[in-house]
């Protein structure tokens, strides 16, 4: 059995995937840790595959790390197993002990570290993982605990996409064919589009936003995250080659206009808050509690409105969360703290985006 059958788990999930596109979220809840995906493990196993590929579900970075993945074992005809891997059901070290296990890699996440000493002892192959996360730092064994068989590749200045697309465009050249020095890793057609792709993956993993457009592309990569799971969806390789950064800037532009027109039509409802019950300062407020997702579009304009009011330059967006009364502070101006109001009432956030919950005798008293 190839590679496209391990990775497609067959005909099957083409029908899932149908039923996938008419109702994708209960199918991406119940497609973690699936039977579709014990099966596929199962069968290679059966099989013998040497290699599988976890990555990190639902996540951009590791999508398209699975995707280089997948093109280098197809180009090279190497039979593997890619599986999406989340936190919030994960597969267990148990589900993946595959007869004829080689190599097992771990792209945009490392496991907590008893976890990944266990991986690399009780499967007894090659471990290699892959993060950019300064987060994940502590999850690194030490060198004494480290076993040999367990290599980790962090970098912080490079994303996992890109790190992991190096590093099989670096193994895809030292491997020698028949007929010959061996194409890179992505075909001349698609090559510059994915690259670019990369980078704007990159610039918004490591929270440098200095691309052109780059909210705009996290917005109009966004409505894709749902579909980087390659058992749920098996046309996840074929689509991921074919998106354009300029298509997910337009798609995002599109989407932050809708957002922006109908945070517009909230400001002519605006009122004082008295922030603290006035220790704080005084901002101009609005109440959203049917668009409470437009909170970021909505505060950011109340600041600067607050500002030209002659108030504190900050927004502050009020809606119910269930049954409590939330409170979004947002501000565009560099000097100004939101977070000490929030902290002062048990939330947090950053200097420009903050949050908590207030009670509503306390709302009433900043309202007056």
């Amino acid at each position: 059995m190839g590679l496209k059958g391990y990775c497609e788990v067959g005909q099957s999930l083409v029908r899932k995937w149908r039923s996938w596109s008419r109702n994708p979220v209960s199918l991406w809840v119940r497609s973690l840790r699936s039977n579709a995906v014990l099966e596929a493990i199962a069968k290679a196993s059966e099989e013998r595959v040497p290699s599988v590929v976890l990555y990190n579900y639902p996540s951009f970075s590791g999508a398209y790390s699975a995707l280089f993945a997948h093109l280098f074992h197809t180009y090279h005809n190497m039979p593997c197993l890619i599986l999406p891997f989340s936190s919030a059901e994960p597969l267990r070290v148990e589900d993946l002990n595959i007869e004829g296990l080689e190599t097992c890699y771990l792209l945009d996440f490392l496991c907590p570290k008893e976890f990944l000493l266990k991986l690399s002892q009780q499967l007894e192959c090659k471990v290699v993982g892959f993060d950019h996360r300064k987060s994940v730092l502590p999850c690194i064994p030490d060198v004494n605990d480290c076993p040999e068989n367990l290599t980790i590749l962090v970098n912080l200045e490079k994303s996992s996409s890109s790190a992991v697309y190096e590093y099989f465009s670096a193994k895809h050249g030292d491997i020698t064919v028949p007929d010959g020095a061996a194409p890179r890793l992505l075909d001349s057609k698609v090559r510059d589009r994915v690259e670019l792709v990369l980078k704007y993956i990159e610039d918004g993993d490591l929270r440098r936003w200095s691309l052109p457009n780059i909210r705009a592309f996290n917005f109009g990569l966004g409505e894709w995250r749902s579909r980087f799971n390659c058992i749920a969806n098996p046309y996840m390789y074929e689509q991921l080659l074919e998106l354009t950064a300029e298509d997910l800037i337009a798609k995002g532009n599109s989407h932050l206009s809708f957002r922006q027109s109908a945070a517009n039509k909230l400001l002519g409802k605006v009122f004082r808050v008295r922030l603290g019950r006035g220790f704080y300062g005084e901002c101009l407020g609005v109440r959203a509690d049917e668009n409470s997702n437009l909170s970021d579009e909505i505060g950011k304009l109340l600041s600067v409105k607050s500002a030209a009011a002659g108030l504190r330059p900050i927004g502050a967006v009020i809606f119910m969360q269930r049954t409590n009364l939330k409170m979004c502070l947002r501000s565009t101006d560099n000097a100004t703290d939101t977070s000490e109001v929030a902290k002062a009432y048990g939330g947090g956030g950053s200097p420009s985006s903050s949050s908590f919950m207030i009670r509503m005798d306390e709302y009433n008293q900043w309202i007056r």
